[in-house]
């Protein structure tokens, strides 16, 4: 077994962690918008929201075998893995794994428009062009969570929303018993503030799909590109 990846600290000048928590609970949410819509109910991100879609369809007898679905979880996985074997590499030679990681992640989500714009309209869950475009959003989403496990743990999670509402329901009654601490109703608004990123996110790309089709994915694209761009220059310029 390899050495586990180092976490880094969020310790740069751009952008803020409030910043970056937020831009990457928005960026999750839409993803996992676009590709609801445009795969049959597919979660690429919320990759455990499928377990019970998988569930419903496998006992109604008129849905199609769901193979989408049950291929998103392998795909999560090797988006995972991939993620930290890239840390891992970077660790050993010294090197910043997040303008990597950030820059595999642009590239899978670049793939998933390619491919959704080339098949046309996705009309059945069973056909290549829905399992091919499930399983490069899913990947890309899989790469996406393992960033935040691995590189960003002052971040409240990016993708898994259900966390975030436990947690903000416990520090916010915990607030209330202690005489309103300062410090507890920060980290009230540390899992508020992705809770809404992610919703306005998953807003937006409904109507985004419905207007503009898989070229709704460019904006996430772009921020990725921008995420990584910023990230660079930190690099840099120290």
């Amino acid at each position: 077994m390899g050495p586990t990846p180092k976490r880094m600290k969020i310790d740069r000048k751009l952008p803020s962690a409030l910043t970056l928590n937020i831009t990457l609970s928005f960026l999750a949410g839409y993803v996992d918008a676009v590709g609801f819509m445009a795969l049959f109910g597919l979660f690429t991100a919320h990759i455990t929201g499928n377990l019970v879609l998988l569930g419903a369809e496998l006992a109604t007898p008129e849905h199609t075998f769901p193979l989408l679905k049950i291929l998103a979880f392998p795909a999560f996985i090797l988006g995972v893995a991939l993620a930290t074997m890239i840390a891992s590499a970077c660790e050993k030679k010294e090197r910043n794994a997040l303008i990597i990681l950030y820059v595999v992640e642009m590239t899978f989500l670049m793939a998933f428009v390619l491919v959704g714009l080339v098949a046309g309209p996705i009309e059945e869950n069973m056909s290549s062009a829905a399992i091919s475009a499930g399983i490069i959003g899913t990947l890309a989403m899989g790469v996406h969570s393992a960033c935040g496990r691995l590189l960003l743990p002052d971040l409240a999670p990016t993708v898994m929303m259900t966390g975030n509402v436990t947690q903000l329901v416990v520090e916010f009654f915990q607030y209330l018993k202690e005489d309103s601490d300062k410090t507890r109703f920060g980290k009230c608004a540390k899992y508020l503030w992705p809770i809404i990123a992610f919703g306005i996110g998953s807003l937006i790309a409904a109507f985004a799909y419905l207007r503009f089709g898989f070229h709704a994915l460019w904006l996430p694209i772009a921020l990725v590109l921008i995420l990584a761009c910023i990230e660079a220059w930190n690099e840099i310029h120290g």
